[in-house]
């Protein structure tokens, strides 16, 4: 397995920094927070992206995708990461696509073109108040009446959730509280009777909200695949989402350890930069190295996605542990190592450090992805 990018993926890398380069300062990031819009993005920023072709990499060009890779996906996931932009493309297209692109032939032909095309947002719902990481932990109920579902349960930390046309919603239809079996998905609209979103403020200010179902209705061509076997489904899109994420991290934490790096050179004490102290030196080559282990780590698991190996289970919780280990580590160096304006909000490198925290807990912590590890290999 070749852990570099091919020329075309640098490339596609390239236009996505100049993108982001040009787009989103983090004084926008830090004008969007300010602002305290419940959007928390740019719908014109994300639309942008759609006519670049981002939103349709991984879709099969017969839905108006590019048919190309996850690491392809990768390479801009990585530069949206590096300067910290919270417009939605990893919840359109590893949360929401995914799930529509395991539906029927009509939900596919229906919902996946306006998708690619930035013209619908479809995320998924499946964090629960007690579920603790566990995507089978389910106690949203459906059940079924007059020929639909009725579908009762509350939903918290939904990614974009705010803003979305549609929900992917995974609800028990049979089955015990955390059995992998008995889960269905269904397609649920924002706008349905029943349902109410209010929005969440994590510490990194991006867009979440808390979902309440009240006897939301469902017809039966809304159920995302087969009754009772949404489990295997569910877990293989929160891998892909885990991973996806992980390029973010990657991209956040290059830039966290850049951005420190830069003040080592230029602070100066006692007539020379600090970076040139010996104990400096050696917490910014431990940083380095915590990134480029990082990276291998997060390389394997795209790859792995794109052949469609069977150890991706087991490398989504290398690279999630690693990276949540690494970022959190990292995020809290360049703060320490800017001194006393790096405990200031006025200081860029503080938003570094919130999406560090947040990310961590996205999709499973670093315990709980060593733990499953862990379980994996039956120890």
């Amino acid at each position: 397995m070749d852990l570099v990018l091919t020329e075309e993926q640098q490339l596609l890398q390239q236009t996505a920094r100049e993108f982001v380069t040009k787009n989103s300062s983090l004084r926008r990031i830090r004008a969007l927070r300010d602002g305290h819009e419940p959007l928390g993005y740019s719908r014109h920023l994300y639309g942008e992206m759609a006519k670049l072709g981002w939103l349709g990499i991984v879709f099969a060009e017969e839905h108006g995708g590019s048919g190309l890779g996850y690491t392809e996906l990768m390479a801009v996931l990585e530069e949206l990461g590096r300067g910290l932009m919270p417009e939605p493309l990893l919840s359109a297209v590893l949360l929401g696509g995914a799930a529509i692109a395991a539906g029927s032939p009509a939900q596919r032909t229906k919902l996946l073109q306006p998708l690619i095309n930035g013209e619908l947002l479809v995320t998924l719902a499946h964090q629960e108040a007690r579920s603790r990481y566990n995507p089978f932990h389910i106690e949203t109920r459906a059940q079924q009446s007059g020929g639909a579902w009725r579908l009762d349960g509350t939903k918290v930390q939904v990614l974009d959730g705010v803003g979305a046309d549609h929900l992917i919603v995974p609800a028990r239809t049979s089955g015990n509280i955390a059995d992998p079996s008995g889960i269905t998905l269904f397609l649920v609209d924002t706008k349905a009777s029943g349902l109410s979103i209010e929005r969440q403020w994590r510490i990194d200010a991006r867009n979440a909200a808390l979902v309440h179902l009240d006897s939301v209705r469902a017809g039966v061509e809304d159920v995302v695949g087969t009754v009772d076997a949404g489990g295997e489904v569910l877990a293989a899109i929160i891998d892909r989402a885990t991973i996806g994420l992980c390029a973010e991290m990657l991209g956040s934490m290059t830039a966290a350890l850049q951005m420190t790096l830069d003040y080592l050179k230029a602070r100066t004490q006692f007539g020379v930069p600090i970076g040139s102290f010996q104990a400096l030196k050696h917490r910014a080559a431990k940083m380095y190295i915590e990134t480029e282990l990082a990276r291998s780590a997060v390389m394997a698991a795209h790859k792995a996605l794109d052949e469609s190996s069977p150890d991706v289970a087991r490398l989504t919780a290398i690279a999630k542990a690693r990276c949540s280990d690494a970022f959190v580590l990292i995020a809290n160096e360049g703060v320490q190592m800017h001194g006393g304006i790096g405990m200031t909000d006025e200081h860029d490198i503080g938003f570094f450090i919130k999406r560090a925290r947040a990310a961590d807990v996205t999709f499973g912590d670093a315990a709980y992805h060593r733990n499953r590890f862990a379980e994996l290999h039956g120890y």
